[in-house]
């Protein structure tokens, strides 16, 4: 490379890191599109999901975000890739990238608290719905990763939720990427009939609740998950070095400079 590409190259990370940094969409979670992303799909394997052209409307995962090293993470519900709520956190641990903090090394014994000091930022629409029990923005706290119980696994959890034992089979932590029938310490399927997308957050353990509300249709055929509203699509977005993500009302990209 020339001198002069280089030193294009160096002003134009110079003029990102000026302009506040630099959002990169990980992964987009559609509760209704047919597509069930559930604990053991993609999360752990990294692998692409769906395309470009419907990152903001269908599920999708972006294998070169998934392994590029990130110090904060933004948890962005929207409608339509317009920004509906946003929770911003730094992790604990920086440098990390989502390939290796849900990967199989992390999964046994899983139950990571990924972050510290809670939300660094959070924006909710003034005419934003169904907030009581959405998962993510109705409960305070920290954002959890692969939290295994029994034979169950949710990929994405916040700490005031309620957080099941390592060895209580009570199907009764909610979140991003839910599943009631698997190894969760080694990211197999047990039984293929409870994967699911997203539940709302709920008290229904398994011995006393047979009606567990998720969000949408994506969800496998147990007959305690129940279909419900879709409350809008779960963007996941990470950055090396913002601290800020665009507030409610503003539109959605693959990138987003600040």
């Amino acid at each position: 490379m020339g001198t002069a590409a280089a030193g294009e190259r160096i002003q134009s990370v110079q003029d990102k890191l000026e302009k506040g940094g630099v959002w990169r969409l990980g992964m987009n979670i559609n509760p209704a599109d047919g597509h069930v992303f559930g604990y053991t799909v993609g999360w752990a394997t990294g692998n692409d999901i769906g395309s470009s052209d419907t990152a903001l409307t269908k599920d999708y995962l972006n294998a070169n975000t998934w392994v590029s090293p990130a110090n904060y993470i933004a948890i962005v519900r929207h409608q339509q890739g317009v920004v509906d709520a946003v929770k911003v956190f730094k992790f604990k641990v920086w440098g990390e990238s989502l390939s290796t903090r849900f990967g199989l090394k992390r999964m046994n014994p899983g139950r990571q608290i990924v972050t510290q000091g809670g939300p660094i930022q959070e924006s909710i629409a003034d005419n934003a719905a169904n907030l009581e029990d959405d998962p993510i923005f109705s409960v305070g706290g920290e954002l959890a990763f692969n939290w295994a119980y029994g034979n169950n696994g949710c990929r994405i959890v916040l700490t005031g939720g309620h957080l099941s034992g390592a060895n209580v089979n009570d199907d009764n932590t909610h979140g991003l990427g839910n599943d009631f029938a698997i190894n969760p310490l080694t990211n197999t399927v047990i039984n293929k009939e409870w994967p699911h997308d997203i539940s709302n957050i709920q008290d229904c353990p398994l011995s006393t609740c047979n009606e567990v509300q998720v969000q949408g249709t994506d969800h496998g055929i147990g007959s305690h998950l129940k279909s419900g509203p879709v409350y809008g699509n779960y963007a996941i977005y990470v950055s090396l070095d913002s601290e800020k993500f665009p507030m409610p009302g503003k539109e959605l990209s693959l990138e987003i400079e600040m």
